[in-house]
């Protein structure tokens, strides 16, 4: 316990290290002890969101969006991860329009997804046991009328535990399959196959986003936000 307390007082004096760095405009020495925080295992959004805004005053396009997304997927909630995100995209080259989604991927992105899939299931926790005493509640009264309104309650709860129990599969399901990533190369070629002497089809430049669809060898087959497909080296991108 004495460790973990060290552990923690040593990585909080790092952050506000960074911090006061970060207020000096000194933004490289700023970075260098946020990551330097992140090595050692941290994971957090005003941890990356914090690297992400050294990247962005540095004009570093690629890292600064990696960032910015890494910090949204820790907390989809980080509204400030967002707008400046929003900024950050600004700064590419690639012009790409996204496929109209379906009602159903617009209510995964506008509802399910807005909460990570650990907040779900606590959710799913609590009214579980919110459920639970509402039934204890019912069987034990004697009123007819707290009666209907344990039984109406404990039903809802149940109702509530089960919606949210799904939103947490639906979103951690989501997050395993969707394996993110950013170009990191200033501009790479995307290939029709797996090859260097293979066509190219299209090219991308950095701070793209991407999905990873499958990989070989030293490639990894993409697919970009209006259904592209194509193959690019491994190196010359980053999953998040």
């Amino acid at each position: 316990m004495f460790s973990l307390v060290a552990y923690s007082q040593e990585v909080n004096k790092l952050f506000a290290e960074g911090n006061t760095f970060y207020k000096e405009e000194n933004y490289t020495r700023a970075v260098g002890v946020y990551l330097a925080i992140e090595e050692q295992g941290m994971e957090s959004d005003d941890l990356y969101f914090n690297i992400a805004n050294c990247y962005y005053k540095m004009n570093k396009v690629a890292p600064a969006i990696y960032y910015y997304e890494k910090a949204l997927k820790v907390n989809p909630a980080n509204a400030d991860a967002k707008a400046n995100l929003a900024f950050a995209k600004r700064m590419t080259i690639d012009v790409i329009e996204e496929l109209p989604k379906t009602f159903l991927q617009r209510f995964s992105a506008n509802i399910i997804q807005k909460l990570p899939f650990d907040t779900w299931a606590i959710m799913a926790v609590i009214a579980s046991f919110l459920a639970s005493l509402l039934f204890l509640l019912y069987y034990f009264s004697t009123s007819s009328t707290k009666k209907l309104f344990y039984f109406n309650t404990s039903i809802f709860a149940v109702f509530i535990m089960i919606v949210t129990v799904f939103f947490a599969y639906n979103n951690f399901k989501t997050v395993q399959k969707d394996r993110v990533a950013i170009i990191f190369s200033p501009k790479v070629e995307i290939m029709n196959a797996p090859s260097a002497s293979s066509d190219e089809i299209f090219e991308l430049h950095e701070g793209t986003k991407v999905i990873v669809l499958d990989k070989l060898d030293n490639w990894k087959k993409i697919k970009i936000a209006d259904g592209k497909t194509g193959w690019i080296y491994a190196d010359a991108l980053k999953e998040i």
